[in-house]
Formats: structure tokens, sequence, C-alpha cells
């Protein structure tokens, strides 16, 4: 069993008990939290897809912790031009581990 959630302006493929890093929501650790606008929901072969989303159906988690990823290193570089610029980015996510679909 698993479902399509839309979530922080991505769309993200959630099975249970298993830990999502989501874009940061704001949410204290430990607390529920549910993710109303469901897509699409798949239970062996029973299919069900949303237009666009499915009424009367949640994705509930718990918020696991709060983070950040990994700095990733951007290089802006023109030759023969004397330019170079860096620039480095971490992504604020928020680890949610998926309780209830349904």
């Amino acid at each position: 069993m698993y479902a399509i959630i839309a979530s922080g302006g991505k769309q993200h493929k959630v099975t249970l008990n298993e830990i999502v890093k989501l874009e940061k929501l704001g949410v204290a650790t430990g607390e529920n939290v549910e993710f109303n606008n469901v897509l699409m929901l798949a239970d062996g072969d029973n299919l069900q897809i949303g237009a666009p989303y499915l009424a009367n159906v949640k994705v509930t988690g718990e918020v696991i912790e709060e983070g950040r990823h990994d700095k990733i290193h951007i290089l802006k570089f023109r030759r023969r031009k004397h330019f170079m610029k860096r620039a480095g980015h971490r992504q604020h996510y928020t680890a949610v581990k998926i309780t209830n679909i349904g």
C-alpha cells in the first residue's frame, strides 16, 4: 500500500512506516501532521486517482526531526574574464514518519 501526496510544491510517494524528508513544515518534533492533498492511493489492485485530490483520504505522520541537508556548492565561472563566484546552500527539511494511510 502506498500513496502519492503533495507537500511543499512537490509530489512524494509514501508507504507505511517510511521516513520522508519534506520541505520545512514548521511543526514541532513529536507532533502529528496530516496531509490532505492525496493525489493517488494504491492498495494492491485497488487504485484510486484524484482529480486533482482524493476526498476523505488523509495521510498522517509524526515529525521525527527538523534539520538541514548537506551543503551544495555553486560555482559560476567565465573563462578568460577573471570572474569566479562561489556560493553554498543548505536546504531546511522536516523528517516525517508515516503512521497511517487512508
